[in-house]
This record gives C-alpha cells, sequence and structure tokens, in this order.
C-alpha cells in the first residue's frame, strides 16, 4: 500500500498535458504571472464599456430584446476563457450576424412576434452552430473556412453593410418601416420621412451619435467612442426629457440573471434553423480564423485552427443554454483589449463579471438610454464591415473577380442574408472549379541568355525546334478540363507542317482521373495514327504511378517519359538532328 501514491502521482502528471491541451483554461491557470493580473483588470473594465452597448445594439439587431445581447456577451466570454486558445480574442455577438440571425428567427416567431419565441428560437440556433462548430473541429475541417475567396468575401460584406445600414434607418429616425426586402426598407423608410412619421429628436440624437462615434475614432482612437456617445445619449435623454419628446428608450432592464434553459422549440422549426446555423457557423468560422491569424502573429502566438473551433463552439453552447444567440469573435472588441493592455483571456471574465454586477446591483443604469442611440452602434459598425476600397482595387487588378464580388453583393442586397451567404460560397467554389476547367496553357520555347524553357506568350521570339512542341497544361488532369486538353493537342497537332513530338511539361499535372485517362489513351492512339508522338516530361511520380495502373503505357510508349523537358528535348534532338530556330522565321 505505500507504494501506490507514487504510480498515482505519474498518472496525474501524464493527464495534465492532455487536460491543459482540451482545456486551455487551465493552462491560462497554471501559467499565470501576477505582473499581468493589474493589466488584465483595467483592460477588463474598458473592455465592458464596449461591450454592453454593442451586446445590446447587436441583439436588437437580431430581432431580440436587448438583455439577451449582455446574456450572450457573459457566457460567451466565460466559456471561450475555459476552452479557447488565443490569450486575447473577444467574443461576442457580432454585427455581421445580427442580420443572419434575424433572417433565421424572425420567418418562424408568431404573427404576434412573441419574444420568449423569439429568443428560444435563437437559443437553439446557438446551440446549433455549437454543434457544428465542435463537430467540425473534432473532424479537422478548419479549411472549411476556405470556402469563401476574399472577393466574393468583400461582395458579401459589403451587401451586409448595405443592409444593416439601410434597415437601421428607421429606427435611427424615430419610426417603424416594416419589409422583407432591401428594396422594401429602402423605399419603407423614404415614405416615412415623407410622410412625417420621423422624431426630430430622435434622428439628431441619432445622428448626432453616428457623428460622435466617426469622430472620435478617427481623431482620438483611444478614447471609448461608443461609450462616450452612450453617456451623451443618455444625458441628453435625462436632461431633455426625450422620452416625452416621442424618443424611444431601452428602458428597465430585467433584473438578475437567467437560469439555465433548455429552450422549447417545435420539431418543424429544426430543419430552417438548421441551414441558417450552417451559414452562420461558416461566416464565424472564417471571421475567427482570420482575427485569431491576426492577433496571435501580433503576440507571436500559433493559431490552432481546430481548437478555435472548439473554443468557439463551447462559447456558442454556454450562450445557448442561458438564453442567448450566436455569437462570433470581434475584431474591434480585440482590438480594445489589446490596447487597454489585456494579456490573458481574464481581461474577458472580468468584462463577464461586471455585466454580471450591473444587472444585479444597477439593472436600470440604462433605461434612459435612447434607441436611435442603439442604432447609431449599429451604423458605424457597420460601415467597418465595408470595404469599397478592396471593390475599386479588385476593379483595377482582376475584372473577373470584380464580378465576382459585385454578385456577392447584390446576391445579399436583392436576395437576403442567407441567400448571400450561399451564393458566395457557391461563387468561390464555382470560381475555383472554373480555374481548374479552363487553366492557364501555353506554348514553350527558348530564350537567348536565359535557362529553361519559357512561354512563348511572354518572349514572342523565343526559339523552337522543328518538329516539336513543348507544350504546358497548369492544371491536374480530370473529367472537367479532359477534353479542353485534348482539343489543344488536336490543334498543335494540326498544324502545318504538323509536329512529330509534341512534349507535355506536365509539372503542374498535380493529378489524373479515369476520365482523363480514358481521354489520353484515345488522343495518344489518334496522335500515333497521323504519326505524332506524345510524350511527357517533369511528370510527378505519384501520377506516373497512376497512368501505369491505369495501364496508359499500352499506348504511351514507356521511353516517351523523361525526367525534365531539357532531357526530352535533347531525345528529340539526338533522334532527329533538329536544331533551333526563330519563331518568326
Amino acid at each position: 500500500m505505500g507504494g501506490s501514491p507514487a504510480p498515482a502521482r505519474h498518472r496525474t502528471r501524464r493527464l495534465l498535458p492532455r487536460l491543459e491541451a482540451a482545456v486551455p483554461g487551465i493552462r491560462a491557470v497554471s501559467t499565470y504571472r501576477r505582473e499581468w493580473l493589474v493589466k488584465d483588470l483595467v483592460a477588463g473594465v474598458v473592455l465592458t464599456t464596449l461591450l454592453v452597448p454593442q451586446g445590446m445594439a447587436y441583439a436588437e439587431l437580431a430581432g431580440l430584446p436587448a438583455i439577451t445581447g449582455l446574456y450572450t456577451t457573459v457566457l460567451c466570454l466565460l466559456g471561450y476563457a475555459v476552452c479557447g486558445p488565443s490569450r486575447i480574442l473577444v467574443l461576442g455577438p457580432d454585427s455581421a450576424l445580427g442580420p443572419m440571425i434575424a433572417a433565421t428567427v424572425l420567418p418562424l416567431v408568431a404573427a404576434d412576434g412573441d419574444p420568449d419565441r423569439a429568443v428560444a428560437l435563437a437559443s437553439v440556433l446557438a446551440l446549433m452552430v455549437a454543434a457544428i462548430m465542435i463537430l467540425a473541429s473534432v473532424a479537422k475541417l478548419g479549411f472549411i473556412a476556405d470556402l469563401i475567396s476574399k472577393p466574393t468575401m468583400i461582395g458579401y460584406m459589403n451587401g451586409l453593410a448595405l443592409t444593416i445600414l439601410i434597415g437601421q434607418l428607421p429606427k435611427l429616425f424615430g419610426f417603424k418601416a416594416e419589409a422583407d426586402s432591401l428594396i422594401g426598407e429602402f423605399t419603407g423608410f423614404v415614405t416615412g420621412l415623407a410622410d412625417g412619421a420621423a422624431v426630430p429628436a430622435a434622428a439628431a440624437v441619432g445622428i448626432g451619435g453616428i457623428v460622435v462615434v466617426l469622430v472620435l475614432q478617427r481623431f482620438l482612437p483611444k478614447v471609448p467612442a461608443v461609450l462616450v456617445m452612450v453617456v451623451l445619449a443618455i444625458t441628453a435623454a435625462v436632461v431633455l426629457d426625450l422620452g416625452d419628446r416621442g424618443v424611444s428608450l431601452v428602458g428597465q432592464l430585467p433584473e438578475g440573471f437567467p437560469p439555465f434553459t433548455v429552450p422549447d422549440v417545435r420539431l418543424s422549426d429544426l430543419p430552417l434553423l438548421l441551414g441558417g446555423a450552417l451559414g452562420i457557423a461558416l461566416v464565424s468560422l472564417a471571421d475567427t480564423i482570420s482575427n485569431a491569424s491576426a492577433f496571435a502573429a501580433r503576440t507571436g502566438q500559433e493559431v490552432h485552427g481546430n481548437q478555435e473551433m472548439t473554443g468557439v463552439g463551447v462559447a456558442n453552447l454556454a450562450a445557448g443554454l442561458f438564453q442567448g444567440f450566436p455569437i462570433s469573435t470581434s475584431g474591434s472588441r480585440t482590438a480594445v483589449a489589446e490596447r487597454a493592455g489585456a494579456r490573458t483571456q481574464l481581461t474577458g471574465v472580468v468584462g463577464a463579471v461586471l455585466i454580471v454586477l450591473m444587472l444585479v446591483l444597477v439593472p436600470g443604469l440604462f433605461r434612459d438610454l435612447p434607441q436611435p442611440a442603439l442604432a447609431a452602434v449599429v451604423i458605424t459598425a457597420s460601415l467597418s464591415l465595408a470595404d469599397v476600397p478592396g471593390a475599386v482595387r479588385l476593379w483595377r487588378q482582376s475584372r473577373t473577380e470584380f464580378l465576382l464580388c459585385c454578385a456577392a453583393f447584390l446576391g445579399v442586397a436583392l436576395l437576403g442574408v442567407l441567400p448571400g451567404i450561399a451564393i458566395a460560397v457557391a461563387l468561390s467554389v464555382l470560381n475555383v472549379f472554373r480555374r481548374a476547367w479552363w487553366p492557364y496553357r501555353t506554348v514553350l520555347g527558348r530564350v537567348p541568355d536565359l535557362e529553361g524553357y519559357h512561354d512563348v506568350r511572354s518572349y514572342p521570339r523565343a526559339r523552337q525546334l522543328p518538329g516539336l512542341v513543348v507544350y504546358r497544361f497548369d492544371a491536374p488532369l480530370f473529367f472537367a478540363n479532359a477534353k479542353t486538353f485534348r482539343d489543344e493537342i488536336r490543334r498543335l497537332a494540326a498544324a502545318d507542317p504538323p509536329p512529330t513530338w509534341i512534349v507535355v511539361a506536365a509539372e503542374p499535372m498535380t493529378d489524373v482521373d479515369t476520365t482523363a485517362a480514358d481521354v489520353l489513351e484515345d488522343l495518344d492512339e489518334e496522335l500515333n495514327a497521323s504519326g505524332v508522338h506524345l510524350v511527357f516530361a517533369e511528370l510527378k511520380d505519384p501520377v506516373r504511378r497512376k497512368i501505369e495502373r491505369f495501364d496508359l503505357t499500352r499506348t504511351i510508349d514507356p521511353g516517351h517519359f523523361f525526367p525534365t523537358v531539357g532531357a526530352a528535348v535533347a531525345a528529340f534532338r539526338r533522334l532527329t538532328g533538329a536544331d533551333w530556330t526563330d519563331r518568326d522565321g
């Protein structure tokens, strides 16, 4: 019995690294330094001044009661602090996800707009996003974030920014405009203005709030612009009795914190929620990976994409079980925490604790906050989503990718946020397929004083060997482009006079599938019948083994595979005695 504690300690030492890897919060506690404490506490206080107004504003953007934004903020910060790998990444309600949540939840809410049902649906949505993120992490599917190319993401975000901006304009001016589309919302806003529905005091608060935030962000970036604007708006509401002047106020928030809640929804709602959850998870994943990479580079950390998915999944899980809604990482809030001196996730924990104390001790703190001020918070956030210079750069650099950007923009603006993300993903995938379907291909030649073989389009006077064509096809050879390859080779073989050898510079060919193998077999037999030989150079070993497995060497002479283009050219010159000539001669 006296020897039993030692094996137990040994097992504990072996288990601890695994536990720390699975739950990064344990590692954060065990490696915490005392000198970080004051910086994390100060950063947590500073961060809270942004978390509260943004959490409330983004909840209303999602079509939910403002208080749910605070519940969500608290739980996601605590969940990520336990399971998130990044030291300072800040999670919470997000302006990019708000319209997606609203587009998923609001059509399912009863005609009377029951807020309790909306909250339950949003909580189930958060649980679904959590499940998707955690399962994707287990399956190591972090690469899915790459499904949205940058041009389509720029278009999507520009469309989203415009959607948010127009959707908030009626609230900014103190009235409501019911519509189901961007054009309908804009028409409703203009009609409301024309009918005199705008409340002058509300418009003054909202527009003034936007000006305050933008001016402070531009000229005093270290000042908490949103907090300053919120304090000024509350002060104006109290001093000028804005509530009596027709300005809608947030009102008294519920006191305390919600209990652990398993949301109750109809089974018929789940398929529709799942579609929204997939889109939200994709956007959240892309946002998380990009923000984690950016801030990890500054702090010298490594990005663990799959672990980040787990952290965000657990944060969504925690929010969903306490009347919250889906969340993502926030570049702006993370930047605030970083500038305030944050060192660890204790900053987020401090923010969560302060919000809980506010809800328990002073729930009426924001009762006089004007609703137009929350609209101003959302609108300024939407402006940060837009990337108009990026779209202009695409116009200058690549018209094709600019058109992809425009298509994604129009998809969001005309069809809605959820169809927009589907269109963005589809366009990104189709663009990859297009590049593989119609890859770049060219003829190569010798250029004096340059080693190797070069594109004749770049070097029109490159020299050629009579009877020899060196052809490069810059893609894997598969079912979609095999006929394009075949037609190009046929065109080269039909030259007058026809070549004897067509050497395929095959280094870019990273694969050959069965369809392409059949096309190659037929093509080689056709060429052989006309006295033209298909020759391969620089073929990768795995691809060469596939060709042999497909039994293509029955028709393609095994002696017509060369390690380099130079070796193929040398063999042809030995066989024919051909010498280099200028292309125009």
